[in-house]
């Protein structure tokens, strides 16, 4: 559950920048542990698209659900009203069947709940606001923490796709699972131990997801450093060691650490757009707007 005042503070702030705010009309239900039915906020997301008001939507949160919309949408007016979608997390869903059914571009960002909250950072409200507004150019790195590690060279330019890792394994073997072959595959996570990350991607390598990438942005896995040392296991590998098994020796550019994810700051991500990767150079550069 929310509070109504967490809603309020999102709002108070994009007010602030000088937009006007519409919520949606069941933006306060709620429907056990999801915020209303699956039919109430796929008839919600549609209304927005379809608004002519609206320039942008943004979730309210992550968390879990998303998925149940997708069997429900019309894809036909979502393609038809092409406008910026922003979230993270559990929105994964969301923005690979978008991706899949309209070509539009999407934005992995922060929430109405994110920029709204009091621990905000300049970096997250910052970059959601350049993004939107058509910036490209370099991904920023950590103000707090700038290194970012590459786990191998070399540099290439895609399009870039993926969201939360958990997220992406729950589109295996459904009409939306996620596609990647000429791409950059984008991922990160949150709570979850190296044992997990390292069974998920043995299971996308397994069903050839990782064949014909073109590199991987490795963002945060926030949170998740060792917790499995209560398992009882005698010894666990790092997250970079997971990384490096699993990714390592794929033969493309593979980057880790930018602020991507789960973590304090969240640089807003356009997804489907060219980008460059170069592992080298420890970057990643947006190269087009996704807006226009």
């Amino acid at each position: 559950m929310f509070k109504r005042s967490e809603v309020e503070r999102g709002v108070e702030w994009w007010k602030s920048q000088g937009y006007r705010v519409k919520l949606a009309e069941a933006v306060h239900a709620s429907d056990d542990w999801l915020a209303g039915t699956p039919e109430q906020r796929a008839r919600d997301l549609e209304a927005l698209f379809a608004d002519p008001e609206v320039d942008a939507i943004q979730c309210f949160r992550g968390g879990y659900g998303s998925a149940q919309l997708i069997p429900l949408l019309d894809f036909e007016l979502v393609a038809a009203n092409p406008k910026p979608f922003v979230g993270y997390s559990d929105i994964t869903a969301l923005h690979e069947s978008i991706r899949q059914r309209t070509g539009l571009a999407t934005f992995y960002g922060p929430h109405l709940q994110s920029v709204g909250h009091c621990d905000a950072t300049e970096l997250t409200r910052g970059q959601l606001l350049a993004r939107l507004r058509g910036a490209t150019g370099e991904v920023p790195r950590s103000p707090d923490d700038p290194y970012v590690r590459s786990i191998a060279g070399g540099r290439v330019t895609a399009p870039l796709v993926g969201g939360c890792l958990w997220l992406l394994q729950h589109t295996m073997g459904t009409p939306w699972e996620f596609r990647a072959d000429g791409a950059i595959l984008f991922f990160e996570d949150v709570k979850a131990a190296s044992w997990q990350i390292d069974g998920m991607l043995v299971q996308f390598q397994a069903a050839g997801k990782l064949d014909g990438i073109a590199g991987v942005v490795v963002g945060e896995i926030a949170k998740s450093e060792f917790p499995d040392l209560r398992s009882g296991f005698p010894r666990v590998k790092s997250i970079e060691e997971v990384l490096e098994s699993r990714l390592g020796r794929l033969g493309v550019p593979v980057l880790y650490g930018l602020p991507l994810g789960h973590g304090k700051h969240l640089a807003t991500l356009p997804l489907g757009v060219a980008c460059t990767l170069d592992a080298d150079a420890r970057t990643l550069t947006v190269d087009e707007p996704a807006v226009r």
